[in-house]
């Protein structure tokens, strides 16, 4: 899989779980910020700098969907694999 269908397998699966993905421009005060996890009001919401790169955009999901349980749903295997190696596994 190329990163394109990498990061559209990661989107999707972060909305199956629940995780809203927004693309938004992150520069605050002269520092641009690619992005992370954040929870208001008990919703889930991936923000990411839509000028971050295909990568920093793939971690920064990863690094979300970490933190759900991902055990009973069902992943592409290569996505799964991908997910395995960054979680350590």
């Amino acid at each position: 899989m190329d990163d394109k269908a990498i990061l559209n397998q990661l989107e999707e699966l972060a909305q199956r779980v629940g995780i809203t993905v927004r693309y938004e421009p992150l520069k605050i005060e002269g520092f641009v910020h690619t992005g992370g996890f954040c929870r208001v009001r008990g919703k889930d919401f991936v923000i990411i700098n839509k000028k971050a790169t295909g990568r920093e955009k793939m971690h920064i999901l990863i690094d979300a969907l970490k933190r759900h349980d991902l055990s009973q749903i069902y992943v592409l295997p290569s996505l799964r694999e991908i997910l395995d190696v960054e979680n350590g596994r």
